[in-house]
């Protein structure tokens, strides 16, 4: 059961191989599938899927991620990942409680937050599930706002919940307003490269598929009231990753008989634009709980997840034009160009 109220960042060719194999194209008795355009903080709707698909597992990915829209719009974090959180929170506690006031035993509430709730490290140290919040972003603060109330209706309502902190993602239909996608979309275009500040913070990088069996693994097997970091031991400088990032786009498109866009002709075009207000240095996650206590291993080598992301993103460019268009280009063009 699917809900996403398709803002700027969903897009529903994305799975639309999962719906004509089980949804819409799939024989009624047979569908295992359904999606609802809904917005999380209407609580009316998310009432009635709740009863009409009798829901009994929440996995609550829904939120606006973007830092930098954070920083030009906080209203729509605050909206969406705070009240939209104790929507989903609220409507589940009522739906899920026995008639004596406890709650049932066979459900599950699974929040999905990010390590940023954490801040920011210097040279050494790591996150672990223990680390103090320090969010220094309105997206961070919204993030870390919506595990409180996670862990609140835990304590308060005895909500069985699960909550996983996860580092950056990375790979195929995501966004291309986050970095790797970004910066690969620019490459093809022959566009500016931007680099914040010296290009030196520093981030943990994770292959999505790695990360969504993590959260599979903790829905079967986590233990309600936990939270689990998931990290895919894998620092990277910016600017490591984005001349990382050259040379295998420039290869790519040499190889594809693209012309003047070899590596070093898409060196030249990195340029170093003001850094973003309360911009985290480093992100690191001890990852050793989930890895110790339910047996999850990544599977997928930045090396081979780095190359298979290139490769998709260079040739699904009908996939990135449909969802580049509209908001996402008049936001391009109105914030963050303007800063090149």
């Amino acid at each position: 059961m699917n809900v996403d109220c398709l803002t700027y960042a969903g897009n529903l060719e994305s799975l639309k191989d999962v719906d004509a194999l089980y949804g819409s194209g799939a024989a009624e008795n047979k569908r295992r599938y359904f999606f609802e355009k809904v917005d999380i903080c209407d609580r009316a709707n998310i009432e009635r899927i709740f009863k009409q698909y009798d829901i009994d597992t929440v996995i609550h990915f829904a939120a606006e991620t973007h830092v930098d829209r954070s920083v030009l719009g906080p209203q729509a974090f605050v909206q969406t990942n705070v009240t939209g959180t104790f929507t989903l929170l609220d409507v589940a506690r009522n739906f899920w409680k026995n008639a004596d006031g406890t709650m049932r035993d066979d459900v599950l509430f699974h929040h999905i937050s990010t390590d940023e709730v954490y801040g920011s490290l210097g040279e050494t140290g790591y996150f672990k599930e223990t680390t103090p919040y320090d969010p220094r972003s309105p997206y961070s603060s919204s993030k870390a706002a919506s595990d409180h109330l996670v862990m609140a209706y835990f304590h308060t309502f005895g909500l069985p919940v699960t909550l996983s902190n996860c580092t950056n993602n990375y790979g195929p239909c995501q966004f291309p307003e986050k970095l790797i996608p970004l910066m690969i979309t620019n490459m093809q275009d022959g566009k500016a490269l931007p680099v914040y500040g010296d290009g030196k913070n520093i981030r943990d990088w994770i292959y999505v598929e790695d990360h969504n069996c993590a959260v599979w693994q903790i829905v079967n097997s986590g233990k309600s009231g936990e939270k689990y970091n998931i990290g895919g031991e894998n620092e990277w400088e910016n600017i490591r990753l984005l001349n990382k990032l050259i040379e295998l786009v420039g290869n790519e498109l040499t190889e594809s008989g693209v012309k003047n866009r070899t590596p070093e002709d898409i060196s030249k075009t990195i340029t170093y634009v003001k850094d973003r207000p309360g911009h985290d240095r480093r992100y690191a996650i001890d990852c050793s709980k989930i890895k110790s206590e339910l047996g999850w291993q990544r599977k997928m080598t930045f090396e081979e997840g780095l190359l298979s992301t290139v490769r998709w993103y260079l040739h699904n460019s009908k996939w990135i034009e449909g969802i580049k268009s509209g908001d996402y280009t008049k936001w391009i063009e109105k914030n963050y160009n303007n800063r090149v």
